[in-house]
């Protein structure tokens, strides 16, 4: 059967809470420090049992070494409070900029994987605040201390989700508060401008306190890692995890609460499938434009060979992506390649379970991707990513690692 996680909103999500919630459901607070204390940015993370309206949960806190010594817990204003990034084009050394913080996720120690994954996450952040300021994505910067949260619950909440090895993630509708919150900007209605942004394309409501609940970093993580929204699927749960947010509310936890567990009868999901035909476009920048629609979130692109009117020869741009996926994925159709127009229509797929599992070679670990049904194992394939890490690191054949890879596999297995 497959892993299945189930993410629930209905108090907001910040990137805090939802770190909080997964290592409440058993990602090792100290795997997680090391993991993250190799980003080189000085930080003290914290992990408390607090209580939210009579329920116990995690509370994970960040701060900034230069800060520590001054550092007093409180409550503060707000439900969730959170920096936001802001244009700004001065060489102020007290910010760092999106390539900045890039450069420090490419050199820690996260797997090739989950900098990949952080990489995107901190680009797709940066191009909304680009987007609603009207400023080119390089001149977007981060506060220091509010980089240094952002770093830390993204990368944090990356590696967790690599820790578990979940890729079946669906979430409730987002739950955004209500009122207004004060921003570096001015005050605004909840949800912010880069919050909102982010949510193209996930169901909202308001309720409960009328204060923000969904911050842009929770909206950020919660909508790329979740590939439906809805109801809980049915699943048999083994893991429950509480992540808590700073303030404790009188009339609803103030938690976002994971739910781990397998899931119950045949992997089936509605996915959208968006398609254009292109018989103008340079040949070179399909790639780029590839790569751009899997950071938007698409599950699956690949391209065919058609032959258009006239006899011209054209390529099908194909793509399969969940529906809160929708908008990212034609924003970058439209702007990324020379289509004028697509298709979109709703499918029904069916997967094998899949899992994930690491096996020791002679030059490192490699995770193999496990899919099976019935519980009859049918595939079993290392991750590429690890084997030619690998590969370059002690110069041998990429097919001679990944054969020593599933050779392993079958030994512990066999």
């Amino acid at each position: 059967m497959a892993r299945v996680m189930y993410i629930e909103c209905f108090s907001g999500a910040a990137g805090d809470m939802l770190l909080g919630a997964l290592v409440d459901a058993g990602v090792p607070i100290e795997a997680l420090r090391t993991a993250l204390g190799s980003l080189g940015v000085d930080h003290v993370l914290s992990a408390s049992r607090v209580v939210r309206s009579g329920i116990a949960a995690t509370r994970i806190e960040v701060v900034a070494v230069s800060d520590a010594a001054s550092h007093h817990p409180h409550v503060p204003d707000d439900a969730h409070e959170h920096p936001h990034p802001h244009a700004h084009t001065h060489g102020d050394e007290a910010h760092r900029s999106l390539s900045a913080i890039v450069h420090l996720i490419g050199h820690s120690g996260l797997s090739p994987a989950g900098k990949a994954r952080a990489a995107a996450l901190f680009r797709r952040l940066g191009e909304a605040e680009a987007a609603i300021h009207n400023v080119p994505i390089d001149t977007i910067h981060f506060h220091e201390v509010g980089a240094v949260d952002s770093i830390i619950d993204i990368c944090g909440v990356v590696f967790a989700m690599d820790w578990l090895g979940i890729d079946d993630i669906v979430a409730s509708p987002m739950n955004v508060g209500g009122g207004t919150v004060q921003i570096a900007h001015g005050t605004f209605p909840v949800p912010a401008p880069a919050t909102v942004l982010l949510l193209k394309g996930v169901p909202i409501y308001s309720a409960g306190p009328q204060v923000e609940l969904t911050t842009p970093t929770g909206a950020l993580l919660v909508s790329d890692y979740a590939r439906d929204y809805g109801p809980a699927p049915a699943m048999t749960i083994d893991r429950i995890g509480y992540g808590a947010g700073s303030r404790d509310f009188a009339s609803v936890p103030n938690v976002v609460r994971v739910l781990i567990g397998e899931r119950a009868g045949a992997r089936t999901e509605s996915v959208l499938k968006i398609e254009c035909e292109i018989d103008d476009m340079n040949p070179q920048w399909f790639a780029p434009a590839t790569d751009r629609l899997f950071d938007a979130g698409a599950l699956d692109v690949f391209l065919t060979a058609v032959l258009m009117k006239k006899g011209r020869p054209g390529t099908l741009v194909t793509v399969l992506a969940p529906e809160a996926r929708r908008h990212a994925i034609i924003d970058v159709l439209f702007r990324d390649t020379t289509t004028i127009g697509v298709r979109i229509e709703s499918v029904t797929r069916e997967t094998l379970d899949r899992r994930w599992v690491e096996v020791a070679t002679s030059g490192g670990p490699v995770r193999i991707k496990i899919a099976e049904r019935a519980g009859i194992v049918l595939n079993a394939v290392p991750e590429f990513e690890d084997c030619l890490r690998i590969a370059d690191a002690t110069g041998r054949p990429l097919k001679d690692v990944q054969a020593e890879a599933v050779a392993s596999w079958r030994n512990r297995v066999s």
